[in-house]
């Protein structure tokens, strides 16, 4: 009786416990997206409103980041106490992605001049990242949509 009882309560367990695993991914994923993008967004609101200069090579011609390592490393303010201004402290890692690759080669890139559901990245800049994952969300969304 008391196995039976025991073997009711695991089958009920596993699959909530994987339920609050993935959603933990999922949230992870999320907040992950969200400081990239806001980084991202910040170093162009720079650019365009001319805090780092229009002319270094960290930026291109449309005033994204050319890496996301420009985004941890910083740019040169143009000051003359040479003074950069870093928008992320680290690259947050892909928590649906290789675990075996460093965070910065985790997220499949879009630059600005790629076409929104493009699989290559041009190189050039970076304007939106995305998990290489092809999975599905709990919500029955693609991850790579997100």
């Amino acid at each position: 009786m008391t196995l039976a009882i025991l073997s009711i309560l695991a089958a009920v367990a596993v699959p909530y416990a994987e339920t609050l695993v993935r959603r933990e991914h999922e949230l992870e994923l999320r907040r992950a997206l969200r400081e990239v993008r806001v980084a991202i967004d910040r170093f162009h609101d720079d650019w365009i409103a001319g805090r780092i200069p229009r002319t270094i090579d960290a930026a291109s011609e449309y005033g994204y980041p050319k890496t996301l390592a420009v985004l941890v490393d910083g740019v040169d303010a143009g000051r003359s106490d040479g003074e950069k201004r870093r928008y992320l402290r680290r690259v947050p890692r892909d928590p649906l992605g290789d675990p075996t690759r460093p965070p910065d080669e985790q997220w499949r890139l879009r630059g600005y001049q790629d076409e929104p559901d493009a699989l290559a990245w041009n190189g050039r800049d970076v304007y939106d990242i995305h998990t290489q994952s092809d999975g599905t969300a709990i919500d029955g969304t693609r991850y790579r949509e997100w």
